[in-house]
């Protein structure tokens, strides 16, 4: 994908994290505590929390997974997937 008008307004990605085994519930706390995730959930599989994180820019959202979230005690690893707004967003009734 080009990195164009879409890709720039990024603002919204979904964080998937790995936490240390029985520190499900404790992690969750730590995440939601965080101000810029608008709501984070345990899941069942691979993962054991998905986090919907928001911020003004596509390095804000960077900076929140590794410095924030990755830097939570019991969190073995994170992986963010960074939504993009092809042609821009809204106006083509993409929803992110």
């Amino acid at each position: 994908m080009k990195r164009g008008v879409g890709w720039e307004a990024a603002r919204r990605a979904y964080v998937l994290i790995i936490s240390v085994v029985g520190s499900e519930e404790e992690v969750l706390e730590e995440v939601r505590g965080i101000p810029e995730v608008r709501e984070a959930h345990m899941v069942y599989g691979v993962y054991d929390i998905v986090a919907r994180v928001e911020a003004e820019a596509v390095q804000g959202l960077k900076d929140i997974v590794h410095f924030k979230i990755g830097s939570i005690d019991k969190v073995r690893s994170t992986l963010a997937l960074i939504c993009v707004q092809p042609g821009g967003g809204e106006q083509n009734g993409w929803n992110v």
